[in-house]
């Protein structure tokens, strides 16, 4: 298996459409200067040819990515893009961890992302270009965690999508494991919330259902249905996307809601309430 991202099929536009996405604004224009940091570094070293692309086929919008980020872009908009180019390069990152890209970790990479296939050379030019750069990943977490400070699920559900990338090929590397702890503790992330998020994800296939919702076994029935509450609350999809998560990376915050319900059930049949 080559050890880049393949880009897939060739776009006839080169990944951008009519109606852009947020990867199709993944690595547009003038979005570089206002996402800022490392991040927008690699956005920037890659704008010329996007805005190129999108000229050939749409005048107005090149110019009008060219101006969002020269005045400093729409706050809501930046973070989402911060947030795509995130999961791109801590991907990348991670994969350089136990040296090899798998087809299954890319396959898992395009169906938890929702990455459309015309959009793929986009996400492969991001992906490629953080493998080859030589700055570690500490940088790239540090800043999406400060974007995202406040917003504990957005960056669970950052972690959750890595796990999920890390677990694709049935083989969890230590490498990988370690990788994602240190982008947990740079995401503030409690030591209770990754082995929660560790026992969701990276756990056997059958989870512990205490595991998953972050409890003891001798939790009492109260504890237990305060705590499931609390994270259907914390983890609805619908206010993870308006905290900034973009639409496509919905089916990481339904995963992950579907395995806090399925805990619960087991749970609660074993003990009996409804």
């Amino acid at each position: 298996m080559a050890s880049h991202f393949d880009g897939g099929q060739a776009a006839a536009r080169d990944g951008i459409g009519e109606q852009m996405s947020v990867w199709g604004k993944l690595i547009g224009g003038g979005l570089g200067f206002a996402v800022g940091g490392p991040i927008g570094a690699i956005v920037g070293g890659l704008a010329g040819h996007a805005v190129d692309r999108i000229r050939e086929t749409d005048e107005d919008e090149a110019d009008a990515l060219l101006q969002d980020g020269a005045e400093g872009g729409r706050p809501a908009a930046t973070k989402k893009v911060a947030f795509t180019i995130a999961v791109i390069v801590l991907g990348a990152k991670m994969a350089k961890a136990d040296g090899v890209v798998t087809k299954d970790e890319i396959l898992a990479f395009r169906e938890v992302f929702q990455v459309p296939p015309d959009e793929m050379r986009n996400v492969a030019r991001v992906f490629n270009q953080a493998k080859r750069e030589a700055t570690g990943f500490e940088p790239y977490a540090e800043q999406i965690a400060g974007m995202f400070q406040g917003n504990p699920e957005v960056l669970e559900d950052l972690l959750a999508g890595l796990m999920h990338i890390a677990r694709a090929d049935n083989v969890i590397h230590p490498n990988e494991v370690t990788f994602l702890k240190a982008v947990a503790e740079i995401f503030g992330i409690s030591h209770a919330a990754y082995s929660r998020l560790h026992a969701t994800y990276l756990g056997l296939d059958e989870e512990d259902p205490y595991a998953v919702l972050g409890i003891a076994t001798d939790a009492d029935d109260a504890e237990v249905k305060a705590t499931y509450r609390k994270l259907i609350k914390s983890n609805h999809p619908d206010r993870v996307i308006a905290q900034g998560l973009p639409e496509e990376f919905v089916a990481v915050a339904n995963e992950k809601l579907a395995k806090i319900n399925a805990a619960y059930d087991r749970i609660s049949k074993e003990r009996g309430f409804g």
